[in-house]
Order: structure tokens, then C-alpha cells, then sequence
């Protein structure tokens, strides 16, 4: 798949979660990248945060790239009106096309198949497989749990003092167009 335009990978639910905030905030990402120019990567669903993100993005008029495995098609609600919709064959799969059609991950609120995308991403980093910035953003605090699970596997001898600077917390949207636009247009990566 050949592209011209940056792409940001975003990992999330597909499940909209105990808050508004969550939803809002999906939409509020998925506006950002269409206004920006930015192709949403993401995991095809029209359901939960998936779908709030994609939502956002196709009506400010931004390009979609979704990726699902075949068994997700009805359960996530497949939504094939996207700029381009790819079926995978496994779940590893699914990770790996959107991956390799990104610049940077973003991981919004999820379970547990959005932390098994960010400890993979995440670990590839760590072993220097890439260098993509990889972006969690904090609604209401939601991610300050990880943060301290990482920096309690750094201080237990698990992990070098690094692991905890291949990815950055932000607050909101705003503050992570910011630093998205900071890392991708300057070329920097982490």
C-alpha cells in the first residue's frame, strides 16, 4: 500500500466506556486529523471509540484506512465506507498492516486488546525495531494506571530507566495535535 500523506495509527476501544469524555475526545482526535491533513489508521469498527474516532474524521472530510480481521466484521460492525477497508486474515495481521501504514500511534482509552496494540508497538521500540512516537492520551486520567505499572516494572529491575521515554502521556487533544505536529512535521521521532 503506497501513501502520500502522513498517517497516524490509532489504537482504542471498541467500547465507548463509563465517560463522555471518552467518546468526545474520540471524535475531537478523529476531527484533528482530517483538519490536518492526517490519515486516520485505525481498526475499522463502527462501534465504540472506534467508531466515535472514525465518525470524527470522515465528517470533517479526512481520509480513513480501516483494518479488520475477518471474524471482527460483525461484531465491530465493519465499516466499509471508509477511503480504503482491508480484511486480515489474524488479529497479528490486523496490528502489523496498521503499523506499517503509520507515522505515530496513538492509544485513546480501551481493554485489553488496546493494550495488547501498545505493549507490542511499545515493545518493538524498546528492542529499537522503530522509532514512530507513540502517543497515550489521558482522558479524565485513564492511562495514569499503565504509567505506573511501567514505571513500577523500571523500579522492580525489569526494564532500563528508557522504557518509560518511548511514550509520552498527553492531557487532550489539542496538546497532542501539538505534539503530533511537533514529531511528524519536523521528522522528529519519540
Amino acid at each position: 500500500m503506497s501513501r502520500s500523506r502522513r498517517a497516524v495509527c490509532v489504537f482504542c476501544g471498541s467500547r465507548s466506556g463509563g465517560l463522555n469524555d471518552y467518546e468526545a475526545d474520540a471524535e475531537d482526535l478523529g476531527r484533528f486529523l482530517a483538519e490536518t491533513g492526517y490519515q486516520l489508521v485505525y481498526g475499522a469498527g463502527d462501534v465504540g471509540l472506534m467508531g466515535a474516532v472514525a465518525r470524527g474524521c470522515m465528517e470533517a472530510g479526512g481520509e480513513t484506512l480501516g483494518v479488520i480481521p475477518e471474524h471482527l466484521i460483525a461484531r465491530e460492525q465493519g465499516r466499509q465506507d471508509l477511503t480504503r477497508f482491508v480484511v486480515t486474515e489474524t488479529m497479528h495481521e490486523r496490528k502489523k498492516v496498521m503499523f506499517m501504514n503509520s507515522d505515530a500511534i496513538v492509544l485513546l482509552p480501551g481493554g485489553a486488546g488496546s493494550l495488547d496494540e501498545f505493549f507490542e508497538v511499545l515493545t518493538w521500540a524498546q528492542l529499537g525495531l522503530h522509532a514512530k512516537p507513540i502517543l497515550l492520551l489521558n482522558t479524565a486520567g485513564f492511562w495514569d494506571p499503565l504509567h505506573a505499572l511501567v514505571q513500577h516494572v523500571i523500579a522492580q529491575g525489569f526494564a532500563e530507566n528508557s522504557l518509560a521515554t518511548f511514550y509520552e502521556l498527553v492531557p487532550d487533544v489539542p496538546t497532542l495535535g501539538r505534539r503530533l505536529a511537533r514529531k511528524l512535521d519536523s521528522g522528529l521521532s519519540r
